[in-house]
């Protein structure tokens, strides 16, 4: 049975593997393989373990300005399977929209269900929150993201950075948004 929880700091690790192995399933071809192939369990586990210490206290988890949000984890079994950041958007200067920052499913199961829970958790949450509309970047070239995103109800309204990847310099992004 698939449970949609709080992440607790104790999950820092199992979120990472989903990140790294997730990055690597999804990402090649469109990032630097060079790059793919850095990414560490460990150093992630590292990283998680002190943004969910953040999260927790409500301190920012942005790395660069006041925004908090939550991540909450797909579990089955006692494995994390995926898992879903999200609040106020970090680039939304009304702090109107929510944000789903990440999400990610385990490509073990990709086509599961998993990745639907989590976002609709994520827009139950945001709108809980009072958000009417929200948005989330995704890669461009990942058509399996994208035609995610738009069996769920979200479209590209024309919105981009380049070069703005955190840890990966020169990544295109897309906006995508919809109503909640």
């Amino acid at each position: 049975m698939l449970v949609i929880r709080d992440a607790r700091v104790e999950d820092a690790r199992g979120v990472a593997v989903v990140h790294v192995d997730s990055w690597r399933a999804a990402y090649v071809g469109l990032i630097d393989q060079e790059v793919l192939d850095r990414q560490s369990v460990d150093a992630r586990t590292t990283m998680w373990s002190a943004w969910i210490e953040r999260s927790l206290a409500g301190e920012s988890t942005d790395g660069y300005g006041s925004v908090a949000h939550r991540l909450v984890v797909a579990e089955s079994g006692g494995r994390i399977l995926g898992w879903a950041s999200y609040g106020r958007g970090r680039d939304d200067e009304t702090g109107d929209d929510g944000e789903v920052a990440g999400l990610y499913a385990h490509p073990d199961a990709w086509s599961q269900g998993v990745g639907s829970a989590l976002l609709r958790h994520a827009e139950d949450a945001l709108r809980t929150e009072g958000r009417r509309h929200a948005y989330l970047w995704v890669l461009d070239g990942n058509e399996r993201a994208i035609g995610f995103y738009r069996a769920h109800g979200w479209a590209t309204d024309g919105g981009e950075k380049f070069g703005e990847g955190g840890s990966v310099d020169g990544l295109h992004e897309l906006r995508m948004s919809r109503l909640l």
